[in-house]
């Protein structure tokens, strides 16, 4: 009976009834439902477009990122170039949102930029943009604290010269690219690194040995900060030094006036910023009677004893060629060589022959373009036909020009002894392989023009450069330069060519001067033992005791044996112990 009473109670739809659901219920479920598949539309959709859209490019560069670059030293380890971390600024004009506003950021980082051209290069469609190559550090984080849309930034490095101008024509400079465009910079890449970056090598610092020059940190400052003076005291329109150990051929310090910050290498395209101690060529004057000297000695057909007739100018029909304050006189050689007769060397020039003239300056590398690290240099200019009035001139420097540190080098090798180098910028260059020629004067030839440059700056023109505690020696030379085709004797160049000690040279002075002016202190004269010798005799000064060569209060003992042998006129200055009064011969 149970069992029918509970049959009663329920309902025989009631399996239907315990399936059914409420209809908010139904509702709340759908809505899920409808939700979902929303969300998962959107997803879908979104797929496909991406999926229709081109991949990102990434930024084109117009260059590959700067590469490492060994550092440069002096002889000592002193830095002379390194590279440092800097970045490059670049814009995506397609990706800017507000270009002024960009405009108005990059302006106050850069103040130097130009904004019209900004304007228009960031309002184009082009994909990218250099803003600004190799910013400083500082300017990095301003413009990375602005956060402009589109502009970034590339990691490179800079070419940093700690020393500022000093010694930027040896150095040179690089480009943006940090690839050297000049001087010793753009002889390392000859030397492979480019081709090794060519190749692909990942190089850094690290990898890359340092190139150590010849050049002296200290002696370049001196020689630049009194080639500065003296270049500003005599108002001269450029000015030019180089220091050379003529004993292997290095070069100690070089400087040229006007010079350049190779930090800011635009500055070295200005046109006279030019390398003259390597790139000008001059008329050197009377600094080429030592080589005339020597020529004349080594043919045999004179000897420090001949005398030579200058008391009458030499002719070549209407052309006379004089002496500036001659003796009008006959002159031995020695006096000839103090008083510079421009007669004297002119005749026996002639006397040994145009042929045997023009031979002699090839042999000490008058003739031929000079080659060294520096890749700036330029040709000498001499005339094609060399006949009886150019030996002439040519005898006292004029109607032949070189560059200062050709003429150093073959000064160099009739004074140490007849052997010329190649001059080089590297310390420890090997040596025999800058060998030239050996022998181009005998040993006696070259402690002759030892003797005589001695005597001239003891008795002679290089008074003036005569150090105390020095024994120094030393060739001064004055030309005329061209001014419209014709030569101008208010414009001229000063030279002057010093050695020390003198007696046993291991360092050569030459400095030059261009277009020096009169003083009153010059009692109006502009030639070169006024202006460029006292220059260089401060030079030599300061430079001597940089460089270890301690002064002495004796002259050395026996300095010139063969010619005190000879009897040579002036000898008897230096025979026997230094005397502190002593009268001219």
């Amino acid at each position: 009976m149970r069992f029918d009473f509970l049959s009663r109670l329920i309902p025989a739809s009631a399996p239907e009834l315990l399936t059914r659901r409420p209809a908010y219920v139904r509702l709340r479920t759908g809505l899920v439902v409808a939700l979902f598949a929303a969300i998962y539309l959107v997803i879908g959709g979104r797929l496909v477009m991406l999926g229709a859209l081109e991949e990102p490019t990434p930024v084109a560069w117009p260059s590959p990122p700067s590469k490492a670059r060994p550092d440069i030293l002096d002889r000592n380890g002193e830095v002379l170039a390194m590279d440092v971390p800097s970045a490059s600024v670049y814009a995506e004009p397609r990706k800017m949102v507000d270009v002024d506003e960009a405009i108005e950021g990059l302006m106050r980082v850069f103040p130097d930029l130009d904004p019209v051209d900004l304007q228009k290069r960031l309002s184009s469609r082009s994909a990218f943009t250099w803003i600004k190559r190799t910013t400083t550090r500082a300017e990095r984080d301003a413009l990375w604290a602005l956060g402009i849309p589109g502009v970034g930034f590339r990691d490179e490095l800079r070419r940093l010269y700690p020393n500022g101008r000093a010694a930027a024509h040896v150095l040179g400079a690089v480009n943006v690219d940090n690839i050297g465009i000049a001087g010793i910079e753009k002889w390392v890449d000859r030397q492979g690194l480019q081709a090794l970056r060519g190749a692909g090598l990942d190089l850094d610092s690290d990898n890359l040995e340092p190139i150590q020059l010849s050049l002296d940190l200290r002696a370049q400052h001196a020689l630049s900060v009194e080639l500065a003076a003296g270049v500003e005291k005599f108002q001269a329109i450029a000015g030019a030094g180089v220091i050379m150990d003529i004993t292997n051929g290095e070069i100690i310090a070089l400087a040229s006036l006007p010079d350049f910050d190779p930090n800011t290498p635009t500055d070295a395209l200005k046109p006279d910023r030019i390398n003259r101690v390597n790139v000008g060529t001059y008329e050197m004057g009377s600094t080429f009677k030592a080589m005339t000297t020597a020529m004349a000695l080594e043919s045999g057909q004179f000897d420090l004893r001949s005398v030579v007739d200058a008391s009458s100018p030499l002719r070549f029909g209407r052309f006379s060629i004089r002496d500036y304050r001659g003796q009008n006189r006959p002159l031995n050689i020695p006096e000839s060589f103090i008083h510079s007769s421009n007669i004297v060397m002119g005749k026996i020039a002639m006397a040994v022959g145009p042929e045997h003239h023009r031979s002699f300056l090839k042999q000490l590398g008058q003739l031929d373009r000079l080659v060294t690290e520096l890749p700036e240099t330029a040709s000498p200019l001499y005339p094609a036909k060399w006949g009886d009035l150019n030996t002439a001139t040519i005898s006292f420097g004029h109607g032949i020009a070189v560059t200062p540190l050709q003429a150093s080098m073959g000064i160099a090798a009739v004074v140490n002894g007849g052997r010329l180098l190649r001059p080089t910028f590297v310390k420890g260059a090997e040596v025999q392989e800058r060998v030239v020629s050996e022998g181009v004067v005998s040993q006696r030839t070259s402690e002759a023009l030892r003797f005589l440059m001695r005597l001239n700056a003891r008795v002679g023109s290089a008074g003036k450069a005569d150090v105390e505690g020095y024994f120094i020696g030393g060739k001064t030379g004055t030309s005329e330069k061209v001014v419209n085709g014709r030569y101008d004797s208010g414009t001229v160049l000063t030279a002057f060519m010093g050695i020390a000690p003198a007696h046993a040279p291991r360092y050569l002075f030459m400095t030059i001067l261009d277009e020096p002016k009169p003083l009153p202190e010059t009692y109006g004269f502009r030639t070169s033992g006024w202006n460029v010798v006292p220059v260089t005799g401060k030079i030599i000064s300061r430079v001597l005791p940089i460089l270890g060569v301690a002064p002495s209060a004796e002259w050395p003992a026996s300095p010139f044996p063969a010619m005190v042998s000879a009897r040579a006129w002036g000898s008897n200055l230096f025979d026997g112990p230094r005397r502190v009064a002593v009268s001219e011969p």
